[in-house]
C-alpha cells in the first residue's frame, strides 16, 4: 500500500504545476509573438482632402491663415467645460471628417454625449474614424459595434485581444504579457483636418467637471493651421498601422441588439441627468466663446505637434521617440525648468539630470500629485524613493491637495476629489510641451504618446500662470525636509502655516498600502 503524499508536498506540485503553466504561456507568447494578435483587415484610408470653403471650419480657419502665413492658432483648454464645449462645437461644424484618437473613452454621460454628436455627424455624411486603446475597451463592444455600423462611422482598437471577455481574456494576457503592455496613451480630436485638440483628457465625466465627487485637474490646447496636418500624419500612421484592428472584426452582436442599443443612447441628451451638466455648459461664458468664430486663438510660428511612433514597441531605436525629443529639450534648460505631472517617477537618470539642473543654476520646479490625490497608489509608490534625494538635490516640489475646488474625501486605492491629470513642462519662460507624456517609465518605454510643443513667450505666459495656479497654496502642498532629512509637508493656506509630518489627508491603511507597494519591483511598469 503506497503511502499518502503530504499535504505541504501536494500543494507545492500543484505551486509547480501553476508556474509551469504560466511560465509555458509567457514563453509561447515570446515566441509566437504577433502570430498571436489579430492582423490588421480594415482598408488602408487618409485623411480627406482640404477643401477651401467647403464647411464653416474650412471657411474661418482659411481666412485666419490668409492673415497668419504659415503659422497655428492655439487657445488653451484648462476647464472641463470648455474642453467639452470646444468638442461639441467643431464635431457639429465638422462638414467632411472627425478624426479621434484616443486611450479611454468611459461608457458614462460625457461618453455617451460625445457619442451621439459623432453619430449625428455622421449622419449629415461627415466620416468619422475613431481609434481606441483596446486595454480599456472591455465591455464596450456593444456600444462600439453600434457606432460602427453607421456607414460613415469605422472604429478601431488599438494592440487588442481576439479573446474579448472571460476566462480566455485573462489567458490572452498572461501569455501576450510583454506585448499587451504596450498601450496607445495618445489623445486629440481632429475636424476636418484643420481643427485639432490634442493634450490629456480622455473621454469620462471625471475630465469634463461633469462629476461632483472627483475634480480632475487638466489641460488641452485647441490647435488650428498649418500644425494640424502633422496631427493628420499622426491618426494615418496609427490608423493604419499592424496594431489598429476594426472593432467588427473582434466583436459579434446582433442587427436588432445594435439598433436597440443606438436608440437607448440616442436618449441620453433627453434625461433629467444629462440637463443640468449641458445647462452648466451653455451658463458658462468660457464655454460660449467657443463659438466657432468667437475663440480667441494665439497665432504663432513655432506650434508642432509631435508623439510617438504608431509601432514604438517593436522598434529599438530611440531617435524618434517622444521622451528622446522631451529629454533633449529639458537638458537644455538654462533658467528654468516647471513640471507638471500627475505621475512622476522620473527614476535615476531623471532624478540626476534634475539635480543637474539646478546645479547649473536654473530653478526646477515639479507638481504632482499628494497620496491622496493619486488615482493609482502604486505611481506613488514609485514616486516616494525619489522625494527625498529631489529635495536634497535643490528641486522644488508641490503635491496638489486632495480637497481642492471640488474635492471630497479619498480611498486607499484612489483619489474620490481633487486630482491632477495634466501633463506638461516649460523651459525658461518661453519653450513648453502640453500632452499626454507623463514623467515617469511607461510614458517613456512603454505607451505610446503625444503632444503640442511651442516656443513662444505668450502660450508660455500662459503656460506658466497654470503652473502657478496648481503650485499655489490654496490647491498644494509644498513638500520640504528637516535638517535630518525627513520629509515634510507645508501647508501654506492654513493660518498660520501648518507644517505636516506624514502624507496629508491619508489614512493609515493608505498610507501602509503606499508603503507595501513601494517594495516591490514594479517601478518599470509605473
Amino acid at each position: 500500500m503506497t503511502e499518502k503524499m503530504p499535504l505541504w508536498r501536494r500543494l507545492l506540485r500543484g505551486v509547480c504545476v501553476v508556474l509551469a503553466i504560466l511560465i509555458l504561456l509567457v514563453l509561447s507568447g515570446l515566441l509566437l509573438g504577433d502570430h498571436l494578435t489579430p492582423k490588421a483587415m480594415g482598408p488602408h484610408s487618409t485623411v480627406l482632402p482640404l477643401q477651401p470653403a467647403q464647411g464653416p471650419i474650412d471657411r474661418e480657419v482659411v481666412r485666419l491663415q490668409a492673415q497668419h502665413p504659415g503659422q497655428s492658432g492655439v487657445a488653451f483648454l484648462s476647464e472641463g467645460l470648455d474642453a467639452y464645449a470646444a468638442r461639441a462645437v467643431v464635431t457639429r461644424h465638422a462638414a467632411r471628417s472627425l478624426d479621434l484618437q484616443y486611450y479611454m473613452w468611459k461608457d458614462d454621460l460625457i461618453g455617451h454625449l460625445m457619442a451621439q454628436e459623432l453619430y449625428q455627424a455622421a449622419e449629415r455624411g461627415v466620416r468619422v474614424r475613431l481609434l481606441l486603446d483596446d486595454m480599456n475597451a472591455q465591455d464596450k463592444d456593444a456600444l462600439m459595434m453600434a457606432l460602427d455600423e453607421h456607414p460613415n462611422i469605422e472604429i478601431r482598437l488599438y494592440n487588442p485581444f481576439r479573446n474579448r471577455d472571460g476566462l480566455w481574456r485573462l489567458v490572452e494576457m498572461v501569455q501576450r504579457f510583454f506585448s499587451v503592455n504596450h498601450r496607445m496613451h495618445n489623445k486629440q480630436w481632429i475636424a476636418d483636418g484643420r481643427v485639432a485638440i490634442v493634450g490629456g483628457r480622455n473621454i469620462g465625466e471625471e475630465y469634463f467637471s461633469a462629476r461632483s465627487d472627483v475634480n480632475f485637474r487638466d489641460l488641452d490646447l485647441l490647435v488650428a493651421g498649418k500644425a494640424v496636418q502633422q496631427a493628420n500624419t499622426i491618426f494615418d500612421a496609427y490608423w493604419n498601422s499592424e496594431a489598429a484592428v476594426p472593432v467588427a472584426a473582434l466583436a459579434f452582436h446582433t442587427p436588432a441588439q445594435l439598433r436597440l442599443l443606438m436608440l437607448e443612447s440616442a436618449h441620453e441628451a433627453k434625461l433629467d441627468a444629462a440637463q443640468p451638466y449641458l445647462q452648466r455648459v451653455e451658463r458658462s461664458e468660457s464655454a460660449r466663446r467657443f463659438g466657432l468664430n468667437e475663440v480667441k486663438l494665439h497665432w504663432s510660428p513655432n506650434v508642432e505637434i509631435i508623439s510617438d511612433p504608431a509601432m514604438k514597441h517593436r522598434r529599438d531605436d530611440q531617435a524618434n521617440w517622444l521622451v528622446t525629443r522631451l529629454v533633449r529639450d529639458l537638458g537644455a534648460t538654462r533658467d528654468k525648468a516647471l513640471l507638471i505631472s500627475p505621475y512622476f517617477v522620473p527614476g535615476d537618470e531623471g532624478e540626476r539630470g534634475l539635480a543637474a539642473l539646478v546645479e547649473r543654476g536654473a530653478y526646477v520646479g515639479v507638481v504632482t500629485n499628494s497620496l491622496a490625490a493619486n488615482d493609482v497608489a502604486a505611481v506613488h509608490s514609485g514616486y516616494m524613493h525619489y522625494r527625498l534625494p529631489l529635495l536634497q538635490d535643490g528641486v522644488h516640489l508641490y503635491e496638489l491637495k486632495s480637497r481642492g475646488p471640488g474635492g471630497g474625501g479619498s480611498g486607499p486605492f484612489g483619489s474620490s476629489g481633487a486630482s491632477l491629470h495634466t501633463k506638461a513642462f516649460l523651459i525658461d519662460d518661453k519653450r513648453g510641451f502640453v500632452g499626454s507624456f507623463n514623467l515617469d517609465p511607461r510614458s517613456a518605454y512603454l505607451n505610446t504618446e503625444m503632444g503640442v510643443m511651442f516656443e513662444d513667450r505668450a502660450l508660455a505666459a500662459e503656460l506658466r500662470e497654470e503652473y502657478l495656479r496648481l503650485a499655489s497654496p490654496k490647491m498644494s502642498y509644498w513638500v520640504t525636509r528637516t535638517p535630518d532629512n525627513e520629509v515634510r509637508w507645508l501647508d501654506w493656506a492654513e493660518t498660520p502655516p501648518t507644517l505636516l509630518d506624514r502624507e496629508p489627508d491619508t489614512s493609515f491603511k493608505q498610507r501602509a498600502v503606499a508603503r507595501v507597494i513601494s517594495w516591490l519591483p514594479l517601478e518599470s511598469q509605473l
